[in-house]
């Protein structure tokens, strides 16, 4: 079974991101986070939301030019 919550280092990973920008995206709202306790866990489910939010922002129409 896969994790349902990521730590905050599992969640750099899984975006490529570093830990500064991570916290930026979860303290502006774009990545959800939860408490549990004292720490902070990211659901797995947010940063596959993230990622779909940035490609329909990026617009539909996108197609890269190959060579020739």
């Amino acid at each position: 079974m896969d994790k349902l919550l990521l730590r905050e280092p599992e969640a750099c990973q899984v975006l490529g991101v570093s830990r500064t920008i991570l916290f930026q995206l979860m303290r502006s709202g774009a990545v959800e986070s939860i408490r549990i306790g004292r720490s902070r866990r990211i659901p797995a489910a947010a940063l596959a939301a993230y990622v779909e939010k940035l490609r329909a922002q990026q617009g539909e129409g996108y197609s890269p030019r190959g060579p020739g």
